[in-house]
């Protein structure tokens, strides 16, 4: 019987159930940032909060929609940097994983400097270094046991974020109908300097942020038992859900507070449990910290299968594709991507980096919903998801116009990441053309 070189990729463990890959999904996209999103979504566009979130939401299916149809037609880790190396050769290949995984490690060294802040200190004053490290290496040990665990904290840590979402909802309820809210401020679109139109589109950008997140999934497509099937249930449900509740909690902040305090606000959801009263603002607190690690987790798995599956691909170094031999989760991986958010927490440079994460998934989706197009040349083994053409096209339309939405000094952060990218990609392919 023939046995695989030591250095060869092993396989990883399909332990995902469609349910479980909806809680992942759903968990990494009701992250942390709906706790803060409220308030500042408000102060781009009034206090019609729902209105933005539902169109971030049907700009996010576009290019979920794409991701779908990759995912049930070429199901492996590696996700936008697979597809984008079959569709366009390793040069656009390396540069979206590159993306990916920038925004991936400063996502987690950006929660991991939230999870020590203000919501740990309503209850313990600790040092930041020591809960910088303690809060990382404990989550690099629950990925590196295995996706099943990871994602069935998940699914405790999603019912608990959900749990208070929907209090918020309830409480904003209260707050009408005892009369203290107006519920005329829901149909108020618009600032004293933007029309109508122009603070919807001003209030999807910063909506946007808070759907992404379904794209962490398709990293464990290989993970999944029978995705072609699983995962369009999955995605859908999810971010389907995730909408639903935003706009739930867009509507009854908005109604309950008025829309300038709303906007002032850096823990939004917060003034509702205020007004209301009767329940512990502690409680939010916990809330929120557990919002922040699940999202930290979720991440941290999303990078790990990410850096595996491009060193797979030849875009990395061969060393990440190292596995545990009976758990079979990529170590080295995780190892390396846990130890790269570390040094960013440490040093501080998060928040430089954190608001250029929305204009690199953009490109990311961009190259996957034209990736899509091009892919279409090629005929699948078996039955797969597929999306109406006029879908992919949306989904690389609306990336470009969001784009535009960002401001220049964005812009500049965002292209110096590129930059770095490109002159790594160009490297990449020429080795890539020397080996061929």
């Amino acid at each position: 019987m023939s046995h695989p070189k030591p250095d060869s990729p092993v396989a990883l463990k399909k332990a995902l159930t469609t349910r479980l890959l909806y809680f992942f999904i759903l968990g990494d996209v009701l992250g942390a940032g709906v706790y803060v999103l409220v308030g500042q979504v408000a102060g781009e566009s009034g206090g019609a909060v729902w209105a933005p979130l539902l169109a971030a939401l049907c700009l996010a299916l576009l290019t979920a929609a794409s991701y779908a149809e990759l995912v049930t037609k070429h199901p492996r880790a590696g996700g936008a940097s697979h597809y984008a190396t079959l569709a366009y050769g390793p040069f656009l290949g390396f540069l979206a994983g590159f993306c990916m995984l920038a925004a991936g490690v400063v996502s987690v060294a950006a929660l991991t400097r939230g999870f020590g802040g203000d919501y740990l200190s309503e209850f313990v004053s600790l040092p930041v270094v020591l809960v910088t490290i303690v809060f990382l290496a404990a989550l690099a040990l629950l990925n590196a046991r295995g996706i099943s665990e990871s994602t069935r904290a998940n699914v405790v840590a999603t019912v608990i974020e959900v749990s208070g979402l929907l209090l918020v909802v309830g409480l904003g309820a209260w707050i009408v109908l005892r009369g203290d809210g107006d519920t005329g401020r829901l149909i108020d679109l618009g600032t004293p300097h933007e029309g109508p139109v122009a603070a919807l589109l001003s209030g999807a950008v910063l909506a946007y942020y808070s759907f992404v997140g379904f794209e962490t999934s398709v990293n464990v497509a290989e993970e999944t038992r029978d995705p072609r099937r699983s995962y369009p249930r999955a995605l859908f449900g999810a971010l389907i859900t995730a909408g639903a509740v935003y706009a739930l909690v867009g509507a009854a902040a908005a109604a309950a507070v008025p829309t300038e305090r709303l906007a002032e606000s850096s823990g939004p959801l917060l003034e509702v449990v205020r007004i209301a009263g009767g329940v512990p603002t502690e409680l939010f607190s916990a809330i929120a910290l557990v919002a922040v690690a699940n999202g930290a987790l979720l991440t941290g798995i999303m990078s790990s299968r990410l850096a595996y599956g491009m060193a797979r691909d030849g875009l990395l170094p061969g060393f990440l594709t190292r596995v545990l031999p009976g758990r079979r989760t990529p170590w080295a991986a995780i190892a390396t991507t846990t130890g790269l958010s570390l040094l960013l927490a440490l040093t501080g440079d998060v928040s430089t980096l954190a608001s250029t994460l929305v204009l690199l998934l953009l490109v990311v989706f961009f190259l996957v919903n034209t990736s899509l197009l091009v892919l279409r040349r090629d005929t699948a083994s078996r039955d797969h998801f597929r999306a109406p053409t006029l879908v992919p096209v949306l989904g690389a339309v609306s990336c470009v116009v969001l784009a535009t939405q960002i401001e220049s000094g964005v812009w500049l952060r965002g292209l110096l990441v590129l930059g770095v990218g490109t002159a790594l990609g160009a490297i990449v392919a020429a080795q890539s053309r020397r080996d061929r």
